[in-house]
């Protein structure tokens, strides 16, 4: 127990823990409404073309974090777009999308001059190197998504569940979906450094997973998630830190494992 409580009078551990904290909530929230819509292969799609823009970021040299933004939130914007406008099958959209920016992030990080990039933290995440700019950009986005789905919620849940229905009810669907896409590309972008573009979709699927074993009131489903994205996290944090493996791997295999605990314990008692 000390040498847990010892961990914190460290400056990159503390940072790590609050990264933890605010990727719950983000990955909690939106990652509930991923999947209530059954659109997680779209955040698949934006997760992989947000390469793009760190491979542009090191070839032109500014904040590789930065230019995953950018290509995230201008791909969630092309899929939605394509889909709905363009009239693209969906699955097409979100392939072209993520053709495009993984495409675009190789070429780059090629015609980089100098030594090649080290891509690792950015593949498949880092929560020990997080910086203080991140924290507050991962807390800034916590905000936004708690006040987002605090005043909209009704809307948001007849959106999310009959999307038809909220149509004739005169709600703005379009302009929401826009918004919630442009979520949904941020809370992939800003969380890369905790689990990786490799793993990402999984932090926003397997917590969601968890919940629905418990509940399946959409209200509910939020809190839930974001308790058990937690708890993976930091699990999967000390574990990293005590067995000295990559963070990213070991927070999704906890994860992974709390569910097949969870699920197996349900069906026993069930």
């Amino acid at each position: 127990m000390n040498a847990i409580i010892e961990l914190f009078g460290y400056d990159f551990f503390l940072k790590a823990f609050i990264a933890a904290v605010l990727a719950s909530i983000s990955c909690g929230i939106i990652g509930s409404y991923i999947v209530s819509r059954r659109i997680v292969f779209i955040s698949g799609g934006i997760t992989h073309a947000s390469f793009g823009g760190i491979g542009l970021a090191f070839f032109l040299g500014f904040n590789p974090i930065l230019g995953a933004v950018i290509f995230a939130v201008f791909s969630a914007l092309g899929i939605q777009f394509f889909t709905k406008v363009a009239e693209i099958r969906e699955d097409s959209s979100i392939a072209i999308w993520w053709s495009l920016g993984m495409a675009l992030g190789i070429i780059f990080v090629f015609l980089t001059p100098g030594y090649t990039p080290n891509l690792m933290s950015y593949l498949f995440g880092n929560i020990l190197t997080v910086t203080i700019s991140e924290l507050w950009w991962m807390f800034a986005l916590s905000v936004v998504i708690i006040a987002f789905f605090s005043l909209f919620f009704n809307k948001i849940l007849y959106i999310a569940f009959d999307e038809e229905f909220a149509k004739t009810a005169g709600l703005p669907v379009n302009l929401f979906n826009y918004l919630t896409m442009s979520l949904i590309a941020l809370t992939v972008v800003l969380n890369i450094r905790v689990v990786g573009i490799i793993l990402i979709l999984s932090l926003l699927t397997i917590p969601q997973a968890m919940a629905n074993l418990f509940t399946s009131d959409f209200k509910k489903l939020l809190i839930l998630s974001s308790v058990f994205a937690f708890i993976g996290t930091v699990s999967g944090l000390f574990i990293s830190y005590f067995l000295d493996i990559p963070s990213g791997a070991a927070i999704i295999f906890t994860l992974v494992i709390m569910f097949a605990v969870l699920r197996l314990t349900k069906a026993i008692f069930k």
